[in-house]
């Protein structure tokens, strides 16, 4: 019994603060783009509109849960729910500062996690038995299995480099020198793979209203539609934590409480923050445009870096056995 209520009190401690922060990423985003285009963005509930975005989704979940009378219903309503529930069993592996979930093959899990999601966009495009949303799933799943390769090459470069799968490794072998200094390419192929990885502008392609009207999702309203708007912006805040572990060294460089969860939470700060700085200063991208900076550009790019870490790694290693860069 006492197991269960520890646990359960483990995962509140997970999701609230998840939704809190996904309320005020929104509200930041809304505003910073708003000024950006000389506008105010919301100021009219709440102080300042500090309490827009609860409002926004108070009124989402209490609205008229609809559904196409094609379309499966089991299929339909699982799919948003199981896209959050992923995103949210992400953050147990994050040591921000100590894990619920400590394991050696950490990297692994996540990218194994991360990938169920693409059933989720897919099952939620098919399940609508439409022709848009059946596109847009089908474009959002190309998209991000293609961006996965890049991630998952760049995460092998640094694996090598740190000599372990674990976050907490990753992040003390950074005590001398991040990553993203050592690692520029690597960096910037990371962070623009991010923005693919999460449909972000410019390459929200499955959200390209003249073309797929808002893709996968398009057939979803209230409640399920606010499941997929929540996992969506809990991705992003995942994947900038992520960035900041592998590349800014995360609780570095003082790794005493309460400075380790400040360090690591005012890197995913900026790094949301670029994210939205990008969405109101770039253009969409095409398709084709997409796949060609992927499999023809990031691809032998993040490959050749592996390539050049494995060859560097052995020839330290036959000088200083069993030390790693």
């Amino acid at each position: 019994m006492n197991n269960n209520i520890i646990n359960l009190i483990n995962t509140i401690n997970i999701i609230i603060p998840i939704l809190i922060a996904v309320a005020f990423i929104v509200l930041i985003e809304r505003k910073i783009i708003g000024y950006m285009q000389l506008r105010k963005g919301p100021n009219i509930v709440g102080p300042y509109g500090i309490i827009q975005t609860i409002a926004d989704g108070i009124k989402l979940f209490i609205k008229e849960n609809l559904k196409p009378l094609s379309a499966t219903p089991t299929l339909f309503f699982l799919s948003p729910a199981i896209f959050l529930l992923l995103a949210i069993l992400l953050w147990t592996i994050i040591p921000c500062p100590n894990p619920n979930i400590n394991i050696n093959l950490s990297l692994i899990l996540i990218l194994g996690i991360s990938s169920l999601s693409v059933y989720s966009i897919l099952g939620s495009g098919w399940a609508s038995n439409s022709k848009y949303s059946l596109i847009g799933g089908i474009r959002a799943v190309a998209q991000t299995i293609s961006y996965e390769i890049s991630i998952s090459t760049i995460l092998l470069s640094l694996i090598i480099l740190s000599g372990s799968f674990n976050l907490n490794s990753i992040i003390n072998s950074q005590n001398n020198s991040w990553f993203i200094i050592s690692c520029i390419p690597l960096s910037y192929i990371w962070f623009i793979s991010s923005l693919a990885e999460t449909n972000r502008t410019p390459f929200d392609l499955s959200e390209g209203e003249s073309e797929l009207v808002s893709g996968y999702n398009v057939e979803y309203a209230g409640g399920p539609f606010a499941l997929f708007f929540l996992a969506e912006y809990t991705n992003i805040i995942f994947i900038n934590t992520l960035t900041s572990i592998l590349f800014l060294g995360g609780n570095l460089p003082i790794n005493t409480f309460p400075i380790n969860t400040i360090n690591i939470a005012t890197k995913t700060a900026i790094l949301s923050s670029t994210f939205l700085w990008i969405r109101a200063s770039l253009p969409r991208f095409r398709y084709d445009q997409l796949m060609f900076l992927n499999w023809k550009s990031y691809l032998p790019i993040s490959i050749s870096f592996l390539l050049w870490t494995i060859i560097i790694n052995n020839i330290i290693n036959n000088i200083a056995p069993n030390t790693f860069l």
